[in-house]
């Protein structure tokens, strides 16, 4: 029996992957359970013009992201912070902190979107931070941590 995946199965395929299972399986779980519809010519049809459709949408969201990243990478952007005399921070700079600088010069991050290196930062002084505008865009954005 030749079915669509509606979703990821394990061991089996992901989303919109085309795949041939036993009678059984298919028509007493996957398909009850929504997880997969059967493959008839009409809903590969169906099938391949969503797959055309999504591919020239994610097209365009990696252009628009690709264009952010560029932006990006020409801001420096500068995080104070409370330290005590030696340079150690009270507290420390996480990605909340590289998200709110990041709105004060005018980009709408998401904070889950940014990822540092180390957990959280301790010490002043450069560091490195991952932004994800998309699955395939990945920018390293530097900031500075001084005190305040």
């Amino acid at each position: 029996m030749e079915i669509i995946l509606l979703q990821d199965v394990a061991n089996l395929g992901s989303k919109d992957d085309v795949v041939v299972v036993k009678n059984g399986y298919g028509r007493n779980y996957l398909i009850p359970q929504k997880s997969a519809i059967l493959a008839t010519p009409s809903s590969k049809k169906v099938l391949s013009e969503n797959l055309k459709q999504r591919a020239h949408k994610e097209a365009k969201l990696k252009e628009e992201a690709l264009k952010q990243a560029e932006i990006l990478k020409t801001i420096s952007i500068v995080i104070g912070a409370k330290t005590s005399s030696t340079g150690k921070i009270f507290g420390s700079v996480n990605n909340i902190q590289v998200a709110e600088a990041l709105k004060e010069k005018g980009f709408e991050v998401d904070r889950k979107q940014i990822t540092i290196k180390e957990d959280s930062i301790k010490e002043i002084g450069k560091h490195t931070a991952k932004v994800k505008f998309h699955r395939e865009v990945v920018v390293e954005l530097e900031f500075e941590v001084v005190a305040e």
